[in-house]
């Protein structure tokens, strides 16, 4: 069982865990130990999320989110298969605490009435720089 926070929980069944050979440096222990972990929860049909926090799910998990409906993470950070197996676990929980916030809705604004006026100023003045840079006409270089 995964605690995510004080309304969602996980069970046990929602979540498969392979163990597999890591690659990477470690010398023999990587050729004859399985240490790396593939968690794989089913967040289409787990019945412990609720619909719009799936939708958030879908989203922030990008290319973790499967065909299936199930988002896979793979950990092979360190030489222990329990401590791989606690990361991959954690990064999931914050998948899902990140899927639980709601976003703010934005609300469009519009610039002040004054800072339309100080930009077009500061625009006007710019440009009076820029002609008294040019040459007076009739004269030659």
């Amino acid at each position: 069982m995964l605690r995510i926070n004080d309304h969602i929980t996980l069970q046990d069944w929602e979540m498969t865990e392979t163990f597999m050979r890591s690659s990477g440096p470690g010398g023999q222990n990587v050729n004859k130990v399985s240490t790396a972990v593939e968690l794989r929860f089913e967040a289409e049909r787990s019945p412990s999320l609720p619909v719009p926090v799936k939708a958030r799910l879908r989203r922030i998990a990008g290319w973790r989110w499967n065909a299936d409906g199930a988002i896979v993470i793979q950990v092979q950070d360190t030489r222990s298969q329990a401590q791989n197996r606690e990361i991959a676990r954690e990064r999931l929980a914050d998948l899902i605490r990140e899927a639980c916030v709601v976003p703010k809705r934005r609300v469009p604004t519009k610039p002040t009435h004054g800072s339309v006026k100080r930009r077009l100023v500061a625009k006007k003045v710019r440009g009076e720089v820029k002609a008294g840079r040019r040459g007076v006409e009739g004269e030659e270089e």
